[in-house]
């Protein structure tokens, strides 16, 4: 069995914060698994998302991105923070999203924001976000602000140091998900 690792970033823009820190999170997972991940950004895939306004009407790499997103085994999903909240982009993306497709699968959670001011946001919208999809979100979740990046570069050690915690937690549940029977993890996996 292949294990999938995926990064989402939710900016819509490029260069991205967003991006750099899901890129960061990624290679953190991948370096304490030795397993390799992909990476979906909605700057490039939100026009071939919005051509779908119900799960019926994806086709082409709208449908393959929604695919994907369903049959990783890790998410690593990262926003900006936009108006308190995570992007429009990303949660048109899960509301195409199968509802069951995501249930106790590990989502490790990021976001960036201007200030630390909109911290909160992986706790009270994106957990929330997860928990109706039944996903077992990460206990570390990953807030950095634009202070801590240098030209799209990660900078502040605290937050690297963070990272590095929170893709512990992402191996150690990827480990005991493939140790475990396919019973309990349940026919979808």
């Amino acid at each position: 069995m292949t294990v999938k690792l995926l990064g989402l970033s939710g900016s819509v823009a490029r260069p991205s914060r967003t991006t750099a820190l899901v890129r960061r999170i990624l290679a953190a997972v991948e370096g304490q698994t030795g397993l390799s991940g992909g990476l979906i950004e909605l700057a490039e895939d939100a026009p071939n998302l919005f051509s779908a306004l119900t799960r019926g009407q994806l086709a082409g790499r709208a449908a393959q991105v929604v695919q994907a997103v369903e049959a990783a085994d890790l998410l690593v999903v990262g926003t900006p923070v936009y108006r308190a909240s995570y992007t429009g982009a990303l949660k048109h993306l899960f509301d195409l999203v199968n509802y069951e497709a995501l249930a106790g699968k590990p989502v490790l959670l990021a976001a960036t924001g201007g200030t630390l001011l909109h911290g909160l946001v992986t706790e009270h919208q994106l957990r929330p976000l997860f928990g109706f999809f039944n996903a077992l979100t990460l206990p570390t979740a990953v807030y950095a602000t634009e202070a801590d990046f240098s030209d799209y570069r990660l900078m502040n050690g605290n937050i690297i140091a963070r990272i590095e915690r929170a893709a512990a937690e992402a191996a150690r549940q990827l480990h005991l998900r493939r140790s475990r029977p396919a019973a309990i993890c349940g026919a979808a996996d």
